[in-house]
């Protein structure tokens, strides 16, 4: 990886926060296409700014939860928590799956938000602070459908159609096939993905927009096992779906973190 010496920090940060087993010193270096040695310095210097721990017995390298105490403190200080979960924590209870909020920050989608309505069962509850890949996921052709078919495109082109999580059987794998998924969305008013972000789930969001100008802000989404979130089911929970995503759209203006 070259590039600065932040850039190369933030990308040990990155890498760290993808799994809470920590990771070995040469795994972090070759990941980052950087010398063992410079890897050594900035985990040292990590650690000296308590960002990160070196396990005594591994000696693989972990967050601390100092980053997540910072990215809750910044959430709580944006009033976002107060505004968003109440919404989130409905959608799941009338759904009975899991309910997620993800945010629109330049040319790329996280999650940042959830609820779990699942409570006997099959649960689906992947990581949050992840990326969303767009090409694949139901909140990627939410925010994907409602551009025209050259921003689109060169989205698509800019986040290209592969992710390093195992996608499923239905997944897209052109250009062709997600235009498809974008034509029935703006047919159907949200999106709706099966066997595509990992076999046996199912996945249908809606977009969050600006109250003021509707300008697209994140996306609403529902996802579940793919045995309970048949077609009958997906288009039963269709309409609370919008709702709750026009609701989120009125309530954002009431949060710094949309502004």
């Amino acid at each position: 990886m070259a590039g600065s010496l932040i850039e190369r920090t933030l990308g040990v940060l990155e890498i760290l926060s993808e799994d809470a087993e920590g990771m070995p010193l040469l795994v972090i270096a070759d990941r980052l296409h950087i010398p063992k040695s410079a890897a050594h310095r900035i985990c040292n210097e990590l650690i000296r700014l308590g960002h990160v721990r070196q396990d005594p017995n591994s000696q693989r390298y972990r967050l601390t939860t100092r980053l997540m105490a910072m990215g809750l403190s910044y959430l709580a200080s944006t009033g976002a928590s107060d505004v968003i979960q109440p919404i989130l924590d409905r959608l799941a209870e009338e759904s009975g799956e899991l309910v997620r909020l993800s945010v629109i920050e330049g040319q790329h989608l996280t999650w940042i938000a959830k609820a779990q309505g699942a409570r006997t069962g099959l649960r689906y509850d992947p990581d949050m602070g992840r990326e969303a890949p767009l090409f694949c996921t139901a909140s990627g052709h939410a925010w994907l459908a409602d551009l025209s078919d050259e921003a689109a495109t060169a989205l698509i082109d800019a986040h290209g159609l592969e992710t390093d999580h195992p996608v499923g059987p239905g997944a897209p794998r052109t250009r062709e096939a997600v235009f498809e998924h974008l034509r029935q969305t703006r047919e159907r008013g949200y999106s709706w993905v099966s066997d595509s972000m990992g076999p046996g789930t199912t996945a249908m969001a809606a977009l969050v927009r600006h109250p003021l100008d509707g300008h697209p802000i994140g996306a609403l989404s529902i996802a579940g096992p793919s045995v309970r979130l048949d077609a009958d089911r997906v288009e039963a929970l269709g309409p609370r779906l919008m709702a709750a995503a026009a609701e989120l759209s009125q309530a954002s203006s009431s949060s710094r973190l949309f502004s």
